[in-house]
């Protein structure tokens, strides 16, 4: 079967193989997951809207799609590059192939390429854009189109809710107010599960509206791009902090730290996977952890600010968590709901619903 479809990197690199899901070009920048399970979570965790998902597990799609496993309505994935598509799912929760729900949403796949040779390439000389495109496109064309294609610095606007909507629990405890960045349906269910009623606010909600709203806790979400890019949201947790328990994941994590005056930088190839072990530094215990971020909080911009740092990342040393005592407010870059697992960390929840009940006292 002849190569109909490749990628071109921004150095030149080429990479043949064969389509799937939706048929079109598509710029994205090059990251990779070495997830052994969870595609249909990936696919549709909006962290990943714009990107080009390398998977390092070698066999995609063979157990399907199923309603309740997404992690958004809609997908904004940039494209999928695997090894292996299975295009004829073998389970008994499946309801369709991976490749018709990419085609629904208008995402583009690749498979037969060398997944070992491209993740060490972006291991080796990190991220960088690419361009999905017919196999007979000329590299030339390929690179004048990734040199005049910018990373956009709206994602989180274009994937983020437009209206506030709300996630009641069958036991309720506590109010919390969600300020979506692109968070993964699993946070919902998670702290649903808690007796929490969620209600998820856009982006841009104002403090003032956040406060209307007569919050137990503040959660702020995960979402895609650089937290720099946000200066809307900063500010408007910069005015909530001390008021609320306020618990921050992945890009809350990092949206968080710049409220306290902290800085954050990108990383050669982020973290993505459910396999990064992270130390507690308020246990000493490890955790196995989920993870999908490109920005880091640097440590050092952390000594003038009323943060401490709580977890440390064993593979890289990179801030994994930060705390401010007095104001009940805390984030980790990593997913303590993952979905799938590991489970590690569901502590934090659970910690969260601490610092309201004391807030509440």
């Amino acid at each position: 079967m002849e190569f109909n479809k490749k990628l071109i990197l921004e150095d030149g690199q080429q990479y043949y193989g064969y389509s799937f899901g939706e048929n079109c070009d598509a710029v994205c920048e090059l990251v990779f997951n070495t997830s052994m399970v969870g595609y249909q979570e990936i696919l549709s965790d909006l962290s990943y809207a714009g990107q080009a998902v390398v998977m390092t597990y070698p066999l995609i799609g063979n157990y399907g799609m199923a309603a309740e496993d997404y992690e958004s309505i809609t997908p904004a994935m940039g494209a999928l590059v695997v090894r292996e598509y299975q295009p004829e799912p073998s389970n008994f929760r499946a309801e369709e192939s991976l490749g018709n729900v990419m085609k629904r949403f208008g995402i583009p796949g690749i498979w037969g390429v060398d997944t070992r040779k491209l993740t060490r390439s972006i291991r080796d000389f990190g991220s960088r854009k690419a361009l999905l495109t017919n196999a007979g496109t000329a590299l030339e064309n390929g690179l004048r189109i990734l040199e005049s294609s910018a990373v956009p610095k709206d994602v989180v606007a274009r994937v983020s809710c437009r209206e506030i909507w709300v996630s009641p629990a069958k036991e309720s405890r506590y109010n919390v107010v969600a300020l979506d960045c692109g968070m993964k349906r699993n946070i919902v269910r998670s702290l649903n599960a808690l007796g929490c009623n969620m209600t998820v606010v856009p982006w841009n909600t104002s403090s003032a509206k956040i406060e209307s709203l007569r919050p137990d806790g503040v959660f702020l979400s995960n979402g895609p791009g650089d937290p720099a890019d946000l200066p809307e949201v900063i500010e408007t947790i910069r005015e909530l902090k001390g008021k609320y328990p306020i618990f921050g994941i992945c890009l809350g994590h990092q949206l968080l730290s710049l409220a306290y005056g902290a800085s954050t930088y990108k990383l050669k190839f982020g973290h993505r996977g459910g396999n990064h072990p992270v130390k507690n530094l308020l246990n000493g215990k490890i955790e196995i952890t989920s993870q999908n971020h490109s920005y880091a909080v640097e440590q050092g911009s952390l000594a003038n600010t009323r943060l401490e740092v709580t977890h440390l990342n064993l593979l890289d040393s990179t801030v994994e968590g930060v705390q401010c005592r007095e104001d009940r407010a805390f984030g980790v870059q990593y997913h303590p709901e993952s979905a799938p697992g590991p489970q590690d960390s569901g502590y934090l929840f659970h910690r969260f619903l601490n610092l309201m009940e004391e807030n509440k006292r």
